[in-house]
């Protein structure tokens, strides 16, 4: 069952086993190289955010409601284009602030959380990162990534 190996996957690997997996997965699948150039750095995107929230036990849902352990259901949330912009938002104005904003937590000690793959992996699919009023993005980069998301709930089970 996908939910309980992910979620055994998310709370005992690192970022770096994380990918590897994924990557062997996808090639021992016979995908397309399509897919790997599209999943993989999409997969240690979100990661890159969530496993450092995890490590600091300040883990919370796009509503920003305390979360108290990273499980499949919460990463394909987060993984979901739209959330995840959010929680670029989210993350960068709590790393202005040194601390975590927009959240169920108060006076919670908060260290800065490296946004650098995330942004860049918002930025090359062309996603306004510069303004988070402005939600316009080609609906061709969303149903990119449910396909995405397809491929690591298949892979990843």
């Amino acid at each position: 069952m996908i939910k309980d190996n992910f979620t055994n996957l998310l709370n005992n690997s690192s970022l770096e086993e994380l990918s590897t997996l994924l990557e062997k997965e996808i090639i021992q699948s016979n995908e397309a190289d399509f897919w790997r150039e599209k999943t993989i750095p999409f997969f240690e995107a979100v990661l890159s955010v969530l496993l450092p929230l995890k490590e600091q036990n300040l883990l919370f849902n796009p509503e920003g409601k305390i979360v108290e352990k990273l499980d499949s259901t919460l990463f394909f949330r987060w993984s979901d284009l739209v959330c995840l912009r959010i929680l670029y938002f989210i993350i960068k104005q709590s790393n202005e602030k040194q601390q975590l904003l927009r959240t169920g937590y108060q006076n919670k000690t908060y260290q800065i959380i490296n946004i650098e793959k995330l942004e860049n992996y918002l930025y090359s699919n062309r996603i306004n990162i510069s303004d988070e009023d402005i939600l316009d993005f080609p609906i061709s980069i969303y149903n990119l990534h449910i396909g995405i998301n397809s491929i690591i709930k298949n892979l990843l089970k």
